[in-house]
């Protein structure tokens, strides 16, 4: 059986680059609301950056949660061309949404 990190590290390398996926947007694909064990999942990422947890922000488009820091994250994402106002990022813009989940 796979294990829920590595369930959400599948979904994950989905994102595009571009784009970007809430904690709660990957947690429902998976059919949980197991939205910290998702940010634990990406805090301990052994794939990056193949699996882009760089990708995953907060519910309200807000940079949140980097092992390596805020400030590479933003830099990542900006070098992906997504723009960033005041900490955080237009979902309507950059958000991805999974047409099919687990």
């Amino acid at each position: 059986m796979v294990s829920f990190n590595e369930r959400c590290y599948a979904l994950l390398s989905k994102v595009p680059r571009g784009n970007v996926v809430t904690y709660k947007a990957l947690a429902n694909a998976m059919r949980t609301k197991a939205y910290r064990a998702v940010g634990n999942a990406m805090n301990k990422n052994p794939y990056a950056p193949k699996v882009p947890c760089h990708r995953v922000v907060g519910s309200s488009g807000a940079l949140v949660g980097f092992a390596s820091g805020l400030n590479k994250k933003k830099k990542i994402l900006e070098d992906e061309g997504i723009k960033i106002d005041n900490g955080k990022i237009d979902l309507e813009r950059y958000g991805f949404e999974f047409k099919q989940a687990f």
